[in-house]
């Protein structure tokens, strides 16, 4: 069963941190948490950023004193208190034996890639380390993602609130128990924002169809997708209600509800699809 971060686990001040904060990977998802953690007042100075390929944004961070991919030789390693991993799924296996000298037994080490396990973060990152599997969503860059975090045996209480607030910086936070469950979290908010692109692209479609210009059909199809999406954030009604109130019986939205709510329906279209995002992640995950 999830639990509900406190809405203000948002605002609580990263300017207190005072270790040294690893970013592994600065594309768009990664970039975009650091973005949120700088806003909230997190010192550049005590920020690494690791990436073979970083942007001019970064690169212009290390004015203000960001260290991007320093040189380890001949030195003693940067000691992490954090090392968030961003980088993609695929390369994990080659890159993190490589930030395995900064990993101590007290370092976070928090990753956001779809599909790998607590184990495989055990078995090349080190089993020392405390360890968080989180799944957040693509909306983290404009600071409306979620994330689900679940996380290893040992992280203690204030290793937990570091992650929470690192998370934090780019939306709401919930924390499950059971990692079996972040399968169903990938299916549901990792990929749902591609459903709800979909439900925006195919409203301008129909609505092309019906003899509106695309062009219009498109940003009617656009804004009411996104203004539903905000009138449901604010809203302390749930969606079957809001739906219900835009129902009048016998009217226009009856007769299209009737079509999207017929068994077989929009709603057993979305069960399938979400069945098989999760059977999707099972298998990536190995």
């Amino acid at each position: 069963m999830a639990r509900k971060t406190a809405s203000a686990s948002r605002n609580l001040p990263l300017k207190r941190f005072r270790g040294t904060l690893v970013l592994l990977g600065a594309g768009k998802m990664g970039g975009a948490m650091l973005d949120g953690w700088l806003a909230r007042g997190l010192d550049p100075k005590r920020v690494v950023v690791l990436d073979p390929k970083p942007g001019k944004t970064i690169k212009a961070l290390t004015r203000r004193g960001l260290k991007l991919n320093p040189k380890q030789s001949g030195k003693k390693p940067v000691q992490a208190t954090a090392l968030v991993v961003a980088v993609k799924p695929q390369v994990a296996a080659e890159t993190l034996p490589a930030v395995q000298p900064m990993i101590g037994r007290g370092t976070l080490v928090l990753s956001i890639m779809a599909g790998r396990t607590l184990g495989f973060l055990a078995e090349h990152a080190g089993s020392a380390a405390a360890l968080v599997r989180a799944m957040p969503n693509t909306p983290a860059a404009i600071g409306r993602g979620i994330t689900v975090a679940v996380p290893a045996r040992g992280v203690s209480a204030a290793q937990r609130k570091l992650a929470t607030d690192l998370l934090a910086a780019t939306g709401a936070v919930e924390w499950v128990k059971d990692e079996s469950l972040m399968d169903a979290v990938t299916a549901v908010s990792g990929s749902g924002p591609a459903y709800v692109f979909l439900l925006a692209e195919t409203l301008a479609r129909a609505g092309t169809a019906a003899g509106l210009p695309a062009p219009l059909a498109e940003r009617l199809g656009r804004a009411t997708v996104a203004g539903s999406g905000e009138l449901l954030r604010q809203s302390p009604l749930g969606a079957d209600v809001l739906r219900q109130n835009v129902t009048s019986p016998g009217g226009t939205t009856a007769a299209a509800l009737a079509v999207l709510m017929a068994d077989p329906g929009m709603a057993d279209l979305m069960a399938r699809a979400v069945d098989a995002a999760t059977k999707r992640s099972r298998e990536l995950a190995g």
